[in-house]
C-alpha cells in the first residue's frame, strides 16, 4: 500500500506535533545539596508557574551529595532527580543541564534564596531571542542578611568589572546562579568548571562567543539552610578569578610580557652609553642587569600568550581568532630557526668581543662598568636566540594535525550519574 504526498505530508506533521506535546519548553534544573528545609518550597513554586501560565515544562534536581532526605523529598513532588558523584556546583548544574529535554533551561539555587516566582521573566526574554538571560541582584533588592557584606561590596563587584574588563562582559552581577538559556546556546558555550566558578565561565564564553544577554532585576532572598553556606569566600573567590585569567592568555600573558619587554629594552637603550643620573640616583651596569632580565621575562611571556592562545581555541575555551590563524600563517619552524640564529649569533659575536678586550688586557683586571655593557646584552642575546628556537619548535609541535580518529582507541565514557529516582513527569496541567 503506498501513500499519496498529501497522506505523507499529514503522518509527518501529526508526527512532529506529537513530538512537540513531549519535548516541554522549559527545564527548570535546581543544583542541591542538603536542601531539605527549602526544596519542598522551590520546587512547589515552579510547579505553580507551571500550572498558573500553563508552560509545558519539567523541574530536574541535580543531587550532589545529600544526605538528609532533600532527593526523596523532590521526588515524591515529581521532579526528576539525578544523583551526581562528581562533587562541585558546576558539577550539578553540567549533569542535570545535560539531561534536560527542555529549549529553554532555567537554574536556580535550592536554598530558597531565589525567587522562582521569576521564571515567566526570564523565559519571556528567552523567547524574545535572546540566548542567555542573568538575574542581577543590585539591579533588584538584596535583603538583609543574604548576602555578607564581603560578597556583596567587594567579591562580586571586583569579579564582575574584572569580567568587563577581560571579556567585555555586559553582566553587572556575574556570579548570580538565578539564568536562563538556551540549550543551543549551552552547547555553543562548552562549558566545563566544575565548581562555583562555573557561573563566571558562562558570563565570560557567552561574552566572547557575542551571544545575545540580557539582564533581569531579581530578588535575593537569605539563605532558608540551617546549615553553613556552600560558597567559601577566598578558595571559590580565588577559583573565579583564576579561570578568568586563564581564559585571558591576552592579560595573563600578553600585557604584561609586552610592558616587560617595552621597558626592558627602553632602559638598557638609555644605560648602554655609559651610567645615568636622574634626580640624584646614579642609574648603571646593575640596572642594566635588571632590564635585560626584564627582556627576557617579557619574551617568555609572550610565547606562553600564544601558545596558551592557541591551546584555548583548540580545546573549545575560547572562540576561534582570525588574527591566530593569521599570525601562526606567517610564524614557521624555519623563520623562528632563522631569527634564532640571528640573535644567537649576535650574542655570541659580542661574547667574543668581550673576551678579546679581556685578552688584550692581559686576563688582568677589567673596569666592569665597561665590560658588563657588552657582556649583559650578549647573554641576553644569546637566551633570546635559544628561547626563540626552542619555542618555534614547541609552537611546530602544537600546529600538528591532530590523529586521525580510525588511529585513537575508544574508551568507554566515565559516567558521572548514578540514576534517575524519578521517572519523566510534565508539570504543566
Amino acid at each position: 500500500m503506498s501513500l499519496n504526498p498529501m497522506q505523507v505530508d499529514l503522518s509527518a506533521r501529526t508526527l512532529e506535533n506529537a513530538v512537540d506535546a513531549v519535548v516541554p519548553e522549559l527545564s527548570v534544573v535546581i543544583p542541591c545539596l542538603n536542601e531539605a528545609e527549602t526544596i519542598h518550597a522551590c520546587i512547589d513554586t515552579v510547579q505553580r508557574v507551571f500550572r498558573e501560565l500553563a508552560i509545558s515544562g519539567e523541574i530536574i534536581v541535580a543531587d550532589n551529595g545529600s544526605v538528609d532526605g532533600s532527593p526523596d523529598i523532590a521526588s515524591r513532588m515529581g521532579a526528576r532527580v539525578i544523583r551526581v558523584k562528581n562533587k562541585g556546583y558546576g558539577n550539578a548544574l553540567q549533569s542535570g543541564i545535560g539531561i534536560a529535554r527542555g529549549r529553554y533551561v532555567i537554574t536556580g539555587d535550592a536554598d530558597g534564596s531565589h525567587d522562582f516566582g521569576q521564571i515567566p521573566e526570564f523565559l519571556a526574554k528567552l523567547r524574545e531571542g535572546y540566548d542567555v538571560v542573568i538575574g542581577n541582584r543590585f539591579h533588584g533588592k538584596i535583603h538583609a542578611g543574604a548576602m555578607p557584606p564581603l560578597h556583596r561590596y567587594v567579591g562580586t563587584p571586583l569579579l564582575t568589572q574584572l569580567g568587563k574588563l577581560l571579556f567585555h562582559s555586559p553582566c553587572g552581577d556575574q556570579q548570580c546562579g538565578f539564568r536562563g538559556f538556551s540549550r543551543k546556546a549551552f552547547s555553543r558555550m562548552s562549558l566545563r568548571a566544575p565548581g562555583m566558578e562555573f557561573a563566571s565561565e558562562m558570563v565570560l564564553k557567552a561574552a566572547c562567543l557575542r551571544l545575545r544577554i540580557a539582564e533581569l532585576p531579581t530578588t535575593h532572598f537569605p539563605s532558608g539552610r540551617r546549615g553553613p553556606r556552600h560558597l567559601r569566600t577566598w578558595r571559590d573567590g580565588w577559583r573565579h578569578l583564576r579561570l578568568m585569567l586563564l581564559h585571558s592568555p591576552r592579560w595573563l600573558f600578553f600585557y604584561p610580557g609586552l610592558t616587560l619587554v617595552v621597558a626592558g629594552m627602553g632602559t638598557g637603550a638609555w644605560l648602554l652609553p655609559g651610567p645615568k643620573i636622574f634626580r640624584g640616583i646614579t642609574f648603571d651596569i646593575h640596572t642594566l642587569l635588571y632590564a635585560g632580565t626584564a627582556v627576557l621575562l617579557g619574551f617568555q611571556a609572550l610565547t606562553f600568550a600564544a601558545f596558551s592562545k592557541l591551546y584555548a581555541i583548540r580545546e573549545g575555551l575560547l572562540p576561534d581568532d582570525t588574527r591566530i590563524e593569521q599570525l601562526l600563517r606567517a610564524v614557521s619552524l624555519e623563520v623562528g630557526l632563522v631569527v634564532g640564529g640571528v640573535l644567537a649569533a649576535l650574542g655570541l659575536a659580542l661574547s667574543i668581543y668581550a673576551l678579546g678586550r679581556y685578552s688584550a688586557a692581559h686576563f688582568g683586571t677589567l673596569d666592569p662598568v665597561k665590560t658588563m655593557r657588552l657582556v649583559i646584552p650578549a647573554a641576553v642575546s644569546l637566551a633570546l636566540g635559544g628561547q626563540t628556537v626552542l619555542s618555534s619548535f614547541l609552537l611546530s609541535l602544537l600546529l600538528l594535525p591532530p590523529m586521525p580518529e580510525r588511529w585513537v582507541a575508544k574508551e568507554l565514557p566515565h559516567d558521572d550519574l548514578e540514576h534517575e529516582i524519578a521517572p519523566s513527569v510534565s508539570t504543566a496541567d
